[in-house]
């Protein structure tokens, strides 16, 4: 996946700025910035569901030109909040991740349903697969979710908070099967993660976001250091190393530590 020079506006505001960035085939890449840093517009243009200027490319098709379909069979994405329709089953909805493979008025065929049948098992949804989605919990539902994108057999997948609803054992098991994913089938992952230690455990690279621009782009050693963090986020943190990588530390403002306690809206 190429970005050159992509710029997004949302609204009249550029929330993407003369973005450059590469990822290569098989590599996981964690987006990671503040609030509003443009994670979320950059993996929407990548997408398809954004405009853009400058150019992406995406596993060698031209993401402006390629048409829908040929994106969709290429790209697939698990966004931060899906939209559900009503009555629609688990089943049913992650068969959804089926659609840009069918032929024109054609219908599942067995393979398509082999698919279906095997995200479901391997993100554990056996037992929910006949219930609406909608009367799910936030966490089963990303789970189907991700099952519908990776129905999709896509080459790259796009992430967005894979784990913000998620209990910590499930966190652990989606990332994993994400990760297995891609070491047995060569996926290439884009996620964006504000869980900093995650992120650094998981991602080949970190790029961190500020402003729309790229701030930091590397391995988890060279991007999660206090004094960035601070001065990107706002934030005091202590950056320990860990057996997997490094572990972000969040250290009160105020308290035990004798630092001052920032009024309301004030970065620290």
């Amino acid at each position: 996946m190429v970005c050159e020079k992509v710029t997004v506006v949302r609204g009249g505001v550029p929330v993407v700025r003369d973005l450059s960035v590469t990822v290569a085939a098989g590599e996981w890449v964690c987006l990671v910035g503040p609030n509003g840093a443009g994670k979320t517009s950059l993996l929407h243009a990548v997408g398809g569901l954004l405009p853009y200027s400058g150019r992406i490319s995406v596993a060698g098709a031209d993401a402006a030109t390629a048409g829908e379909r040929v994106l969709a069979c290429r790209v697939g994405l698990m966004p931060q909040r899906p939209v559900v329709p009503e009555s629609t089953t688990v089943a049913e909805l992650v068969a959804l991740g089926r659609t840009p493979h069918l032929p024109r008025f054609g219908t599942e065929s067995d393979e398509d349903r082999r698919v279906v049948a095997r995200c479901i098992e391997r993100l554990c949804l056996d037992h929910v697969a006949s219930r609406p989605a909608t009367q799910l919990s936030g966490g089963e539902l990303q789970r189907v979710v991700l099952a519908r994108a990776l129905a999709q057999q896509p080459q790259v997948l796009l992430l967005d908070e894979p784990t913000s609803a998620l209990d910590i054992g499930h966190q652990q098991t989606v990332l994993e099967l994400v990760d297995a994913l891609r070491r047995e089938e060569g996926l290439t992952v884009v996620a964006a993660m504000h869980d900093l230690t995650s992120a650094g455990q998981y991602g080949d690279r970190l790029v961190l976001l500020e402003d729309g621009r790229v701030a930091a782009d590397g391995p988890a050693a060279d991007v999660l250091r206090p004094d960035l963090l601070g001065r990107v986020y706002g934030a005091r943190v202590d950056v320990v190393a860990g057996a997997d990588g490094p572990v972000v530390v969040p250290l009160r403002p105020g308290g035990r530590t004798g630092h001052p306690v920032p009024r309301a809206g004030q970065r620290l």
